[in-house]
């Protein structure tokens, strides 16, 4: 039996709001109706935040994002072009499977240790950043970068990975192994937990950092499960951990929060 002949296309679109944006992908080429059912913006409704349209009215982005496209259009736009909040200062998009919200915290927005001082930090512009600056470490021997985001703000029942991003620029020194410490904790509760990591690792060092193919690196600094989203403020740290000394040619992006995939997680959605 055809289910498409039995159940009105809002029925079957209801049911399919229900499941994943994969999963409505998947059921799209089953069949013209189910297509229709599928690409509904009934469904695609479902799948961006309850928030969306005030996260967008508050962006610089044009209004034209909620007016003339679909939801499943503005869906996977949101999934693969950023949009900008905060005066500019931050970023927000979908995670592409499952819509759960990211953000990334940009150098401007950060609290950097003397990032005022020009002879220690400098501000420059990339084409490959997202932001019109980014910050380049120029001279200093005490390093600290430090982040902050409202919890209410992250997707709920979710758990949160915050990842620097960064590059060096064409002279670096003094982070040759070594060891910074990071820490991602809910301001005013004291169960920090630091971890040790290495920007640059020596060649016996495990290497934490991935290239993110957009001409930037990442390395994870901590994690948070995000409940309910009341939680306060959520804090990321990056600071000296075993030593004091000279260092230049860090490029700072910005600090980015986004779902922690299982280590099987699938790969993600291609369309």
């Amino acid at each position: 039996m055809d289910i498409t002949n039995v159940l009105p296309a809002e029925c079957i679109s209801h049911i399919i709001s229900l499941t994943t944006p994969r999963d409505a992908c998947r059921l799209a080429v089953v069949s013209p109706a189910f297509k229709s059912a599928a690409d509904s913006d009934l469904v695609w409704e479902k799948f961006l935040p309850s928030d969306y349209k005030l996260i967008i009215s508050n962006s610089v982005s044009s209004s034209f994002l909620i007016t003339s496209l679909s939801k499943k259009d503005l869906y996977f736009h949101l999934c693969h072009h950023p949009i900008f909040i905060n005066n500019g200062t931050m970023s927000f998009e979908l995670e592409k499977e499952t819509g759960k919200k990211c953000y990334m915290v940009g150098a401007r927005d950060l609290c950097i240790g003397w990032g005022s001082t020009p002879s220690c930090w400098k501000w420059t512009s990339l084409p490959e950043s997202r932001f019109p600056e980014v910050a380049e470490l120029v001279y200093f021997w005490f390093f600290e970068v430090n982040a902050r985001i409202e919890t209410r703000i992250l997707s709920h029942r979710t758990n949160y990975a915050a990842y620097l991003v960064f590059k060096f620029g064409k002279s670096t020194d003094g982070f040759r192994s070594t060891q910074l410490a990071s820490a991602v904790y809910v301001e005013g509760i004291n169960d920090k937990k630091r971890q040790g990591l290495f920007l640059d690792p020596s060649r016996n060092t495990p290497k934490l950092f991935h290239d993110r193919r957009d001409g930037w690196m990442e390395i994870e600094m901590g994690e948070f499960f995000n409940k309910n989203g009341d939680g306060g403020t959520l804090l990321c740290s990056l600071f000296e951990f075993d030593r004091f000394g000279t260092r230049h040619g860090l490029v700072i992006q910005g600090i980015e929060f986004r779902p922690k995939k299982n280590a099987d997680a699938l790969t993600y959605l291609y369309i």
